[in-house]
């Protein structure tokens, strides 16, 4: 498993809250254990507890991101660099019973569960995660979705470095946002100036024929 899979482990827990909407979906130990996905021994360690300091990393994990989108570079590396500081990892080599064609165990470096408690654990996860995303991709690939109120977090991993929305849904209401601005200032346009719209002029032109 490439380290850089851990990133995903800071989205989910990024997005667990929407600020712009007043919505928070950390609310409760469950909500805690579903953040770590198939990891279940990991997330049998959460306690009530957890809730609050989930919710301080988490906030400190949005500060990476916005550092990162407001262009910010060094501040999103410092407030990754405090997270790694705080939350050291415990380094692996894995094999998962997994072979290759000739039978022998296809090793990668994983990153272990951490013995303290669960938010530890998570934390130096995604921080790990994110910090070798930034560093194989650059800053510039973890962004704030543009399609307001959203502003969820992503990790930009097209080729061109165009991503600028979290998901095809807000890609596409932000589209539709934007073409239904466009039609509106057209309308005002036509309006203020007194013409008629281009089609509608032509139209009158071939009834008076």
């Amino acid at each position: 498993m490439e380290l850089a899979y851990y990133s995903d482990y800071a989205v989910r827990l990024v997005n667990s809250e929407e600020p712009a909407r007043g919505k928070d979906a950390l609310t409760s130990v469950e909500a805690v254990r579903d953040l770590f996905g198939g990891n279940s021994s990991a997330a049998r360690r959460a306690t009530d507890a957890d809730v609050t300091r989930f919710r301080s990393v988490r906030a400190r994990l949005r500060g990476v991101f916005e550092a990162a989108d407001g262009g910010d570079e060094t501040l999103a590396v410092d407030l990754l660099n405090s997270l790694l500081l705080e939350f050291p990892v415990s380094p692996q080599i894995s094999g998962h019973d997994h072979r290759d064609d000739d039978g022998r165990p296809l090793w990668h470096m994983h990153l272990a569960d951490h013995p303290s408690n669960a938010t530890a654990g998570y934390a130096a996860i995604a921080a790990m995660g994110l910090a070798f995303h930034l560093t194989e991709y650059g800053v510039d690939r973890l962004g704030l979705c543009e399609a307001a109120p959203c502003r969820n977090a992503y990790l930009d991993t097209s080729t061109n470095r165009s991503r600028r929305y979290c998901s095809d849904r807000c890609a596409t209401r932000a589209n539709v946002a934007a073409y239904r601005a466009r039609k509106r200032l057209e309308a005002d346009r036509s309006d203020s100036t007194g013409l008629a719209a281009p089609n509608t002029q032509r139209a009158s032109a071939t009834g008076e024929r």
